[in-house]
């Protein structure tokens, strides 16, 4: 299997999507959760559709990953496309009351008509929305604490319902992750297998690695000369292929560029190659993609 044949197995992606579907009416706002290191290629296309006008908070987490400069930019770009937007290292607890935060703003005009029709305040009311690996169970433990709590029923809420309180100010439903059944751009399947996204048993390490290499030596060039003790020459003429050769090399493996492909993969996993982004925001034009 080739790198541009990477595919989810959808498995229960379409009861989840109408579970979606069905439980968007019950809360206010929807918190569509992605990888910093990946924003677009971490968003759900089928999320836009479920959401439709819903007031939605777009949450760029594991952002203590990602290359900090980059991350503004993707925040700023989704803020002019009118999604308010936020960095979180949930892992960390990081940026959580920022989210919260926003999550006030957005209803506070909802909540302020509310209090003029004699209605009392209620708590606000959120769904988490993403594919996996992008930290959604991290983020619930710390929205919810060790002791999820489910608060029973509600008017026009089943059984079945899940909901979490957050304190006395935020309840959660808990929804499961969606997936989708195609990649339209092979770009995206790489990247997704880059970060882990999908399990390392359906890929080819070594054509996974490739990708990164190319993605590295573009934008952060000196990280394979620092890190690999390659020269500028080798980064900037040689094939991708030939550099992990180099690297296969360097690293003492001999000829096993399988191990290396496997080395350099988890080196950038476990942040070892410092805070990267793969996806470069659209109006970012210093960087070749």
């Amino acid at each position: 299997m080739t790198s541009s044949n990477i595919q989810w197995f959808p498995g229960h992606m379409a009861k989840a999507r109408r579970e979606a579907n069905e439980k968007l009416n019950l809360v206010d706002i929807v918190i569509e959760l992605v990888d910093a290191r990946i924003p677009e290629s971490s968003r759900n296309p089928m999320i836009d559709e479920i959401v439709g006008q819903k007031p939605r908070v777009l949450v760029l987490n594991k952002a203590d990953l990602a290359d900090k400069r980059m991350t503004q930019q993707w925040i700023d770009h989704y803020q002019e496309l009118g999604f308010p937007a936020v960095a979180i290292d949930a892992q960390h607890n990081v940026g959580l009351k920022q989210l919260m935060k926003l999550c006030n703003e957005i209803m506070q005009p909802y909540f302020e008509k509310q209090k003029a029709k004699g209605v009392k305040p209620r708590a606000i009311r959120l769904m988490i929305l993403g594919i996996p690996n992008v930290g959604k169970s991290t983020l619930i433990n710390r929205f919810v604490g060790k002791n999820q709590a489910i608060t029973g029923n509600k008017p026009g809420v089943t059984k079945a319902q899940r909901w979490l309180k957050m304190g006395k100010d935020f309840e959660l439903l808990d929804t499961p992750g969606i997936l989708w059944p195609k990649f339209e751009d092979p770009a995206v399947g790489q990247r997704l297998a880059i970060t882990g996204a999908i399990k390392d048993q359906l890929l080819h390490m070594d054509d996974i690695a490739l990708a990164l290499i190319d993605i590295i030596r573009n934008r952060y060039a000196d990280i394979l000369i620092e890190q690999y003790k390659l020269t500028e020459e080798q980064v900037h003429a040689e094939t991708s292929v030939n550099l992990l050769l180099a690297m296969t090399e360097k690293m003492g493996l001999k000829e096993d560029y399988m191990m290396a492909a496997e080395r350099f993969i988890f080196d950038y996993r476990q942040n070892k190659l410092g805070q990267l982004t793969l996806d470069i925001p659209y109006h970012e034009v210093s960087f070749d993609d």
